[in-house]
């Protein structure tokens, strides 16, 4: 009896450690991130698995910029395209996910709810995809990076494995790909053009602009002003 007893209790404490490895490798490994800037993220690795096929002419161009080697345009660009409550949140923005639902409920087309922390933890950990274990791991990851990073550090990071155009991942690559210039000489209206493509960057192209882009480029721009443009960055400090 006291062997049938003791095994439930064995595989409790076999749980247990599995569960204290997990966050002690999570937590390590985001903290870690902190400091240290990522050589590359969770989709670029399946790109270059794809770009390896035969016939593929979709090679990975990537290259880090440091925070200050950022155009301050791009910073605000981004925010004020992808998610414009960025520096008040706490990795999750729940008014747009209330509005997400609602327009599932009445049946419109859904629009996106995922935060700039969000799409980092995506980007740089885990995979596209729309199961409960993805969007498990994705919440979970983000509190991590939201507990442990400054929000300077997350847009930074986005700003480096966001993906631009077919292959070409960061604003640091972007810039060069598509302006022929460093990330630190950003107009606001060529940062406004890279963020314009940020929803489906493989359909949406920098270098030749639907209407659409065009106009999706003006938004940000009066988006970018209604945000107080670049001393919006001071909330990020």
């Amino acid at each position: 009896m006291s062997v049938n007893r003791s095994f439930p209790a064995r595989i409790f404490r076999f749980f247990l450690w599995i569960l204290a490895a997990w966050l002690l490798l999570t937590c390590t490994v985001v903290i870690a991130l902190r400091w240290l800037d990522p050589p590359t993220s969770a989709f670029m690795l399946l790109h270059a698995r794809t770009a390896s096929t035969p016939n593929s002419p979709h090679q990975i161009r990537h290259r880090w910029v440091d925070w200050k080697d950022i155009s301050s345009h791009a910073k605000v660009a981004v925010i004020a395209s992808e998610d414009q409550r960025f520096p008040e949140h706490f990795g999750f923005d729940v008014k747009s996910i209330n509005d997400a639902l609602d327009d599932m409920e009445s049946g419109r087309r859904v629009r996106g709810a995922s935060t700039i922390s969000q799409q980092v933890v995506k980007n740089l950990f885990l995979w596209p995809g729309q199961s409960w274990i993805r969007k498990g791991l994705e919440a979970y990851f983000t509190v991590l990076v939201e507990v442990f990073w400054p929000k300077q550090r997350i847009l930074e990071i986005y700003l480096n494995i966001a993906e631009f155009g077919r292959g070409v991942y960061g604003v640091g690559a972007a810039s060069e790909a598509f302006f022929r210039k460093s990330a630190v000489r950003l107009t606001a209206p060529e940062a406004a053009l890279l963020a314009a493509v940020l929803p489906s960057p493989k359909r949406m192209r920098v270098a030749s602009p639907s209407r659409y882009v065009r106009s999706r480029q003006q938004w940000i721009l009066s988006q970018m002003r209604a945000l107080g443009g670049t001393s919006m960055l001071l909330k990020l400090e």
